[in-house]
């Protein structure tokens, strides 16, 4: 919702303050210039992506015009009581009583009380590629940590390639520009019989491709590119907060301390208090005095 409270600012902003400068906001409105800026955008963006990521760019700009992007504070309790709940289970029963929930997490008691964590595959896939090494004690507690990392690192890299290709489209959007310009000055030229005031016409024509192609980059395609970066980051922090946490576990940590590590984990505007996260750990069915 923000992001279109922003984009609605800037276009009003800046029709308002061509309005009062006396200006008729119909004479920006050229159809060739749109087709030229709009098309010529498009097409870099498609010579530069792979398909696969161009379907990510789409998806990307529709979470962050919708607000899905981001984690907010209780999804971070949620995941909280998840993990706790695994680590008890692996404390109590030892770690392979939690085979039977990392290896069916769809017929998992304990998955099935977090159907929203279910429903997203990434993170379900990295908590349980996380604890399988765990499970089965293929690695030390102390590599468990590198092999996350090196995970997270790949998925952060493949994040960002949406946000690189968009800022290389609003990078390149005033020259996209320019070209639409020169386009409407070469017309004007071959129209400077015609008279002052159609050659008037046209050269407004041509000034508002250079206007254009610098407005939708500063206004709009360069900011969006940032929200996108920023929801990443936290997609990301989600991930490293399950990271700490089994890192912690792994490493024979109790499970509330190791959520407790998760939980500092966090920024502060996600982050819940320490003894507010107690009370609803110790609250929990299988909760209690923690071993």
């Amino acid at each position: 919702m923000l992001i279109i409270v922003g984009g609605l600012i800037v276009l009003l902003s800046t029709l308002g303050g061509f309005m009062l400068a006396g200006g008729n906001p119909l004479v920006l409105l050229h159809v060739s210039e749109f087709v030229v800026i709009g098309g010529v955008a498009l097409g870099v963006l498609i010579i530069a992506s792979p398909g696969h990521v161009l379907k990510e760019i789409m998806h990307k700009i529709q979470a962050a015009i919708s607000g899905k992007g981001g984690v907010g504070k209780a999804e971070y309790i949620k995941l909280m009581e998840l993990l706790y709940e695994l680590f008890l289970v692996g404390r109590r029963n030892g770690l392979i009583a939690l085979e039977e929930h990392v290896a069916n997490p769809g017929t998992s008691a304990i998955f099935g009380r977090h159907a929203a964590f279910l429903a997203h595959p990434e993170r379900k896939e990295f908590l349980i590629n996380s604890l399988k090494p765990v499970i089965d004690g293929r690695i030390k507690p102390d590599q468990l940590e590198e092999l996350m990392t090196a995970e997270l690192e790949a998925k952060e890299a493949e994040a960002e390639h949406p946000v690189h290709l968009l800022q290389l489209v609003g990078d390149s959007l005033p020259g996209i520009g320019i070209v639409a310009a020169v386009l409407g000055i070469i017309n004007t030229m071959a129209a400077i019989s015609d008279g002052p005031e159609v050659v008037g016409e046209r050269v407004a024509a041509a000034l508002t491709g250079t206007l254009l192609g610098i407005f939708f980059a500063y206004g709009f395609i360069n900011p969006l590119a940032n929200r996108i970066k920023f929801n990443n980051a936290a997609d990301s922090q989600y991930l490293r907060c399950i990271m700490a946490s089994v890192a912690g576990f792994a490493k024979g940590l109790a499970p509330i301390t190791a959520v407790e590590v998760a939980r500092r984990s966090l920024d502060r505007a996600v982050q819940p208090g320490a003894e507010e996260l107690e009370n609803i750990l110790k609250a929990l069915p299988a909760g209690g005095k923690a071993a």
